[in-house]
């Protein structure tokens, strides 16, 4: 069974079926589903990020409405914008995990990929003090963009040689 988080992920997700945008009130959700309004909050600060994808402009007053807006970057514009983490900032465990839900989710990784990336980026798989992990970890995902950019360019060159 499906938390409420889950929950309510999951209707958000469907109600930007039909578009990039849904305007939403905090309260009425929270009404919805029964819960407090803090619950939206934490599934909109948890699950909706700029690495999933997404940004929340809220506004204040007038009901506490939000926009919640799917960001429509391109292939490349998300594996250049990973190439350019700065590694002296790190990446989070969770952060990365964010960040390979997205790539999946747009399909430039498989669930499966993205999946063995995870395990090879966890505190435990990387045998370095505390201080350096997050270092590692967005000098892995660096790594990981660049072969995926190579993969796609050397795919669009097989498929261009095909219809030629």
């Amino acid at each position: 069974m499906a938390n409420i988080s889950d929950l309510i992920e999951n209707f958000l997700i469907e109600m930007l079926a039909d578009g990039n945008i849904i305007s939403i009130s905090r309260n009425e959700l929270a009404t919805y589903f029964s819960c407090a309004p803090s619950q939206i909050n934490y599934v909109l600060t948890t699950r909706f990020t700029p690495d999933r994808g997404y940004i929340i402009e809220s506004h204040r007053g007038g009901g506490g409405y939000i926009n919640l807006v799917r960001l429509d970057a391109n292939r490349d514009e998300l594996l250049d914008g990973l190439l350019n983490l700065p590694i002296n900032e790190g990446l989070s465990y969770s952060r990365t995990l964010q960040i390979l839900d997205r790539l999946v989710a747009d399909g430039i990784m498989t669930r499966k990929e993205a999946e063995l990336v995870a395990a090879t980026m966890s505190d435990k798989a990387l045998i370095a003090p505390a201080v350096a992990k997050d270092g590692l970890r967005a000098g892995i995902m660096r790594s990981v963009a660049a072969t995926l950019l190579r993969r796609q360019d050397a795919d669009g060159k097989k498929n261009g040689r095909k219809e030629e």
